[in-house]
């Protein structure tokens, strides 16, 4: 095997952050600092310098900056992503020949200051010459004359090692110097003769020859001929904004009719003001397209419909069409157009639900049928998950002779409603269908809409739920409905909200959704309703509920041990009293207006979780810059729970000794704390939480108070 360029020394490792070897994107959102290091190191003593490349990917030239050693061979340096879409960045690491030249010179200066005459080569006697450029060094006309040292004694004499140092210096500068631009290239030349001018004078001095401005100057023409390459690239995907950031809210559009009557887009437009005044910024429906016939459930999942059965908005396409149309009872696409313009309007977005299944009676079922899978007796094979039945549903055959034109269409659906106006897409179950086909759609999508955000409604293995985010997802739904205990949410929430993992997945949290009605809802009460929408909303950036079941307190399951409603609107149009007392929509408010005020919850880089002295309360805190937020929350829906904090106060910026305002942003009180331990008690039936504004005793309470009402 032929060898590599074998002169090429500099030794990069560790580059992060990065994904599986650069095979898929780190993520970050418009506007970041994407901070890079690497272990860098070298043979020897020489230094080594390194650079991080990185561009967009549209773009042909690198953009640079320098990499900054922060010790033992580990170097950092970052970017700011300015634009949305791909990104790529590399490494790049050499010898720093002229660098090494200028550490090892100033160690013979400092020998030779501070060594006695009879110690140095040549004696006292030796002691003229010339040189220096700026008021940092010796002038040359100074240095005719016998220089003295700092402590008036005389300096001694230059030894040989020195002059043949300004020498070397003298040929690095004229090669920088040819690399140079012209008016450069004449600096570093002019400062090449005056190493050689001392050398050959065998100057005497005792500060070093060349200015720091100089130095600068030749550092950024270094020789590159055995530069170092990391790799190609690492791949970086830059989001907008509300990738990052986003409160979510579902309900079903056709149950927002009046008198109990079938709903239509434009009862639902009507709703939308409500939604953006409780602090929602997404809207998303489940399927609005025409629904099948064939084989339709009935209310509660029932296998025998009713003719007024409205269906399952899952099973997708009838004779009206399929995933491009419309159900003709919630209304046409004038109709849809004028919702997203509402939306746009209350600075809100519309998510659609995309859920790629057929009923029996969707057209791609006639024209495409090799698009499924058919059983031996020649039936098509619909879905099911034993001892689960959905004969109203086809599953898609991601194995079809006819894959490439299956993909065409699927793409298609999404470029379809892209062209509606639609950038939110929340997708049903995708780990039920080919992990490539997603690579390649999401990719495709990206390449003319980087600004589209895909939702993965995966509920499933934690290497699939990953694998998708890596091929493209932006956020994903977790695990969080079911974890309630503290250690749970703990280990859970720092797995998905620190390296390797958050450098690739976001979470979006939903307390619930149409198909999950956890046990603990069931049975909490209000309290339970109220605690985990706090949870939601203050662990992640991204939170959404499904309601108006949820600010409702909808909790009874269709039957014992199931986690689907009773009465579920899935298969039935129901009629909602949005003002009963019971609801927590106050709260649900409330809890947005402080997410949107508090840019330390707006993100999960800062998560940290801290001790309480009690095993049913949680504390955790997330600070930006000096916005600092800590949320303790009783995890007992039951019963009133008392404990003393222990926090990091280094972390949190709060002083160690003396005192320090907690300003709950729930209730409006402030209390005045002091060092780590305090007293807290949580009582579920009247506040099962704090979300405690932190800050030092100087800052007024009134500006604490202010931070909730912009």
């Amino acid at each position: 095997m032929k060898p590599k360029e074998g002169r090429s020394r500099v030794i990069i490792e560790n580059v992060q952050p990065q994904v599986d070897c650069g095979r898929h994107a780190v993520k970050r959102v418009v506007g970041d600092r994407v901070l890079i290091s690497a272990a860098i190191y070298s043979d020897g003593h020489d230094h080594v310098a390194a650079k991080l490349l990185y561009r967009r990917e549209s773009e042909e030239t690198w953009r640079t900056t320098p990499f900054m050693e922060r010790g033992n061979d580990v170097w950092e340096a970052e970017f700011t992503a300015d634009a949305i879409g791909p990104w790529v960045y590399t490494v790049q690491a050499w010898v720093d020949h002229f660098g090494t030249w200028v550490h090892d010179l100033h160690k013979r200066i400092d020998a030779q200051t501070t060594a006695t005459p009879t110690e140095m080569p040549g004696g006292p006697e030796q002691n003229e010459g010339g040189s220096a450029t700026d008021g940092n060094t010796v002038a040359l006309e100074d240095l005719k004359a016998p220089q003295k040292s700092p402590t008036g004694a005389s300096t001694p004499a230059p030894s040989n090692d020195i002059a043949l140092a300004l020498r070397t210096g003298a040929i690095l500068l004229d090669q920088a110097s040819a690399r140079a631009r012209t008016s450069d290239a004449q600096t570093l030349k002019g400062a090449a003769s005056s190493l050689r001018f001392l050398a050959e004078k065998n100057a005497n001095f005792y500060e070093f020859p060349l200015s720091n401005d100089l130095i600068l100057l030749a550092l950024q023409y270094p020789d590159l001929s055995f530069v170092t390459t990391y790799s190609k690239g690492f791949p970086l995907w830059v989001d907008r904004e509300r990738a990052r950031f986003s409160t979510w809210y579902e309900f079903f559009p056709r149950s927002c009719g009046a008198n109990g009557g079938h709903g239509t887009l434009r009862d639902a437009m009507a709703l939308l003001p409500d939604v953006a005044a409780m602090g929602f910024d997404v809207v998303y429906f489940p399927p609005i397209h025409p629904i099948g016939t064939a084989f339709r459930k009935g209310r509660n999942n029932s296998i025998f419909a009713v003719p007024d059965d409205v269906g399952s908005p899952w099973a997708i396409g009838n004779r009206d069409g399929g995933h491009k149309a419309i159900l003709r009872e919630l209304g046409t696409f004038a109709d849809f157009e004028q919702l997203i313009g509402t939306a746009q309007k209350l600075n809100m977005e519309i998510a659609l639900d995309i859920a790629f299944q057929c009923a029996p009676d969707h057209p791609w079922v006639h024209d495409h049928p090799n698009w499924f899978k058919i059983r031996p007796d020649g039936s098509i094979q619909y879905a099911e998950n034993p001892p689960k039945k959905y004969q109203d549903i086809y599953p898609i055959n991601f194995e079809s002779d006819d894959w490439r034109a299956l993909w065409e269409e699927l793409c298609n659906v999404f470029l379809f409603w892209i062209d509606k106006g639609v950038r939110i897409f929340r997708v049903d179950n995708p780990h039920t269908k080919a992990i490539p086909f997603w690579e390649w759609c999401i990719a495709e999508i990206h390449h003319a809409h980087p600004e589209v955000i895909f939702l993965a409604e995966a509920f499933t293995r934690p290497h699939v739920m990953y694998g998708l985010a890596k091929i493209g997802y932006t956020q994903s739904y977790t695990y969080f409905s079911w974890r309630t205990e503290k250690h749970e949410l703990t280990q859970y929430m720092q797995e998905i909200t620190t390296p390797p993992v958050s450098e690739f997945f976001r979470p979006n949290l939903w307390p619930n959704t149409p198909d999950i009605l956890v046990e603990f809802l069931q049975e909490g009460g209000r309290a339970a309703f109220q605690q985990r929408v706090i949870l939601a909303a203050t662990l992640s950036a991204s939170y959404g509920i499904y309601g108006p079941t949820y600010e409702l307190c909808e909790h009874v399951p269709a039957k014992p041990k199931s986690e689907e409603y009773l009465d579920s609107e899935k298969y039935q149009l129901r009629t909602w009293d949005r003002s009963d007392p019971v609801s927590i929509a106050p709260l649900i408010t409330l809890l947005n207006r402080v997410r949107s005020a508090h840019p330390a919850l707006q993100t999960n880089d800062s998560l940290h979780f801290h001790g309480i002295g009690n095993d049913s309360l949680i504390a955790y805190s997330k600070r930006a810059g000096d916005d600092v937020v800590l949320t303790i929350v009783n995890l007992d829906p039951h019963q009133t729970q008392v404990g003393w904090t222990d926090l990091q106060l280094m972390d949190l910026g709060m002083p160690l000794a003396g005192e320090y305002e907690a300003h709950d942003l729930l209730s409006g009180e402030t209390y005045l704390w002091q060092g780590s331990y305090n007293y807290v008690s949580l009582n579920p039936e009247k506040m099962p939480a704090h979300i405690l504004l932190l800050h030092p005793k100087h800052l007024s309470e009134h500006t604490a108070a202010e931070s909730t009402e912009d």
